[in-house]
């Protein structure tokens, strides 16, 4: 065959790549909607969520109840509460923003303080409202909810955790939720998790759960916590609203270094919009309830299966957030290897997890790989052109400073088709690597967000 009729042969192959897209694409938008949720104006459920929420063992020491207080939402549950048994140790880590909602400022103060002997505690969130930027009145509220909790548990103020979520900027009409408080008390049970978790969803298409079990010395440990979060997700600890519970025995410090551990493999490799929120927090509680021994040193075998095992909770959690993704219909791991540094691997993943252009391509189902090379070049990172690697899934598209001679366009489209998708980029430069899991950029994205105060 001519060089002029392999030419021609290659654009034809590529035309009907693309017309077989839009021919998908106009089926799909042909599809009548999915029902939004009551009181919402969600879309239907993420393409990428799992088939149902998990069912997640009871942990022995806490209790959940869930209302509708009306903060913002109409017609469904909007404040969730958590009783948490005396002794209960706990620990956390926050958004790093600057401009932290009160609730992050008040937890972060109350998790330095003493604790009571013996003192039980309490968590209360509420959807709808940040709680963010309201001056005095952002303070006023926490102590207000806090206080009401108090009272009615019967545990120390210190030791009442609050969370919001929602539109920043507006005050937070506490008194809707100090009015619910009798009834989310009388309303606890050790069964109540999947109704914790959907009342602090927001823009989220779906609840997000996950659970662990190990033995340890003595008895099962469990470990079982849920998440919301969908978009304003870009890692700086939190990134979303986290919680954690297990009955293991184990000292406050001791959780703390764990948690601490995880953080950059879970909650810190995540990112939707590149966006950090006021109001992010992750928050863990250790019962005590569990009939294994004490986990007083870390590096025993159950130190490390437990510590494994919560941070296999923390990614689980972590990988659900970017599933649900606001508009996501891709679910992208980035993995960097060959790097000079640490740092350098991280800024290289989020560059690349983070561009428009590459996220907008992967939406658009379009292997283009040059938008990675110019992700990877504004990084900062130390990268020389000629020996970077990038590959789609296992198929290597360019090396050596140019694409590879067995570049074949249509395999490459035919894999973008796919939800899962995996981007490598071998820098060549040292062993330092670094893994962060995105999504794609939507149309959709632009819809939630255009009109969310709406």
């Amino acid at each position: 065959m001519a060089k002029s009729d392999k030419d021609w042969k290659s654009r034809a192959d590529k035309l009907k790549a693309r017309l077989k897209k839009l021919e998908k694409r106009l089926e799909a938008a042909l599809q009548p909607p999915s029902p939004a949720p009551s009181g919402s104006k969600a879309a239907a459920i993420s393409p990428l969520a799992p088939a149902a929420f998990p069912a997640l063992p009871a942990i022995a020491g806490v209790e959940f109840a869930a209302i509708a207080a009306g903060v913002r939402y109409v017609g469904r549950s909007d404040v969730m509460l958590v009783r948490l048994a005396p002794g209960s140790a706990v620990a956390g880590a926050f958004t790093r923003s600057s401009t932290r909602a009160a609730c992050i400022h008040d937890c972060q103060a109350k998790l330095r303080a003493k604790v009571p002997e013996g003192a039980g505690a309490a968590i209360i969130v509420n959807s709808g409202n940040a709680n963010a930027f309201t001056g005095a009145a952002g303070q006023e509220a926490v102590d207000a909810i806090t206080g009401s909790v108090a009272a009615a548990l019967g545990v120390p103020a210190s030791r009442v955790f609050s969370s919001s979520t929602g539109v920043i900027g507006e005050p937070l009409p506490y008194a809707r939720i100090t009015a619910k408080v009798p009834e989310l008390a009388a309303a606890l049970s050790p069964n109540g998790i999947e109704l914790a978790a959907r009342a602090i969803m927001t823009t989220d298409t779906f609840a997000k759960g996950a659970s662990a079990e190990i033995e340890g010395e003595g008895g099962t440990i469990r470990i079982a916590g849920f998440a919301k979060g969908s978009g304003m997700i870009a890692p700086d600890m939190a990134t979303m609203l986290v919680y954690i519970f297990t009955d293991a025995k184990i000292a406050p410090a001791k959780l703390q270094k764990i948690i601490s551990g995880q953080l950059d493999t879970s909650f810190n490799a995540i990112t939707v919009d590149s966006d950090t929120s006021t109001s992010d927090a992750l928050i863990v509680a250790a019962t005590g309830q569990s009939s294994a021994a004490e986990i007083a040193n870390l590096r025993t075998s159950t130190g490390r299966a437990f510590a494994e095992a919560l941070g296999g909770v923390m990614l689980d959690l972590a990988k659900q957030v970017v599933r649900d993704g606001e508009g996501a219909t891709k679910f992208v791991e980035v993995r960097v290897t060959g790097a000079e540094t640490s740092s350098d691997a991280h800024r290289v993943a989020m560059s690349v997890a983070n561009s428009p252009l590459v996220k907008t391509a992967i939406a658009g189902e379009d292997a283009n790989w040059g938008r990675v090379v110019a992700a990877i070049g504004k990084s900062g990172a130390m990268a020389e052109r000629d020996k970077l690697r990038i590959s789609f899934g296992d198929m290597v598209l360019a090396e050596n400073g140019w694409r590879v001679p067995s570049y074949d366009e249509e395999k490459a489209s035919a894999y973008m088709e796919g939800q899962e998708l995996v981007i490598s980029i071998d820098l060549g430069l040292g062993n330092a690597s670094k893994t962060v899991y995105t999504c794609d950029l939507t149309h959709r994205y632009i819809d939630i967000n255009a009109d969310y105060r709406s």
